[in-house]
């Protein structure tokens, strides 16, 4: 039972969902997301909803990252185990 399903859904509530992310250079990811999670340590180059790209670097194993993110490039990404959270 879950008590909360009528409550809106809010960027600042938990996640209801979430899939694995596989970086690529051109196509976007097919729901923007409110977080991602990183599953091993290294850098992430994101294309953030705004439209700018930004490399995170040296993310730590294990971040839940608040970024909304049209998608993660494979060039400059190093990190691995990416979930996006929505």
């Amino acid at each position: 039972m879950d008590k909360f399903s009528d409550y809106p859904t809010s960027l600042t509530a938990p996640a209801r969902d979430a899939a694995p992310v596989t970086p690529d250079d051109v196509a976007d990811l097919p729901v923007l997301p409110r977080a991602l999670y990183v599953g091993q340590t290294g850098d992430l180059s994101l294309r953030v909803a705004g439209g700018q790209t930004v490399i995170l670097q040296n993310v730590p194993a294990g971040t839940v990252l608040p970024v909304r993110s049209r998608g993660v490039n494979a060039t400059g990404t190093t990190a691995a185990g990416i979930v996006a959270l929505w």
